[in-house]
């Protein structure tokens, strides 16, 4: 019987492995030149993790949580109104740093169009933001169990990533984020008393 894998190296690989993959993406992944880059062997990377799959699930599950991470030092939604909620979110999504996430969050949904059955979780990465924008947006939503709205912001804010990561234009993603947060504005002000 073979021993079995140590958890504090397989750790310490899937940190390294993952900060690869967000440098250079999944496109054309291989084991041979993972693990010469990362100092180890295709045979030690198959040990610790199973197989490629195994290992590129566990790479996009660290990914989504270093994103969840950085995204709870945001400041809490009842600290702005909602639409400078809002701005905030785009601001740390669409931040030049965070652009190795966002690329990698394409690249793994338009691969998942064409091989679904390698991103068994990729729907989490659109759901996992329910509860959060649910929050922020509750008083346009129509109760704790409206998806329908999470998934309107999601959506733009997910076309205007997209945009930029394409297009590289700033400043018209940002006054199309500023002009949806405007739209929005009527539907999240308190409703005026009567008689005003």
């Amino acid at each position: 019987m073979g021993r079995p894998p140590d958890p504090a190296r397989r750790e310490a690989t899937l940190a390294r492995a993952t900060d690869y993959v967000l440098a250079h993406g999944l496109a054309g992944l291989s084991l041979r030149p993972l693990a010469a880059a990362l100092d180890t062997s295709p045979r030690m990377l198959l040990y610790d993790f199973g197989s490629k799959q195994e290992l590129v699930s566990a790479v996009l599950a660290e990914a989504r949580r270093r994103g969840a991470m950085r995204l709870a030092g945001l400041p809490p939604a009842q600290a702005a109104s909602p639409e400078e909620h809002l701005r905030g979110i785009w601001s740390w999504m669409s931040a030049p740093e965070r652009a190795p996430f966002v690329r990698l969050f394409f690249e793994v949904h338009a691969d998942g169009l064409v091989h679904p059955e390698n991103y068994p979780h990729q729907a989490e990465a659109i759901t996992d933001w329910f509860d959060t924008l649910g929050a922020v947006f509750h008083d346009v939503t129509a109760g704790p169990n409206d998806t329908v709205t999470p998934t309107l912001v999601m959506a733009v804010i997910r076309g205007l990533l997209f945009d930029l990561t394409t297009t590289g234009d700033r400043h018209r993603t940002d006054r199309a984020l500023d002009r949806f947060c405007e739209l929005l504005s009527p539907a999240l002000r308190p409703p005026r008393p009567a008689g005003t």
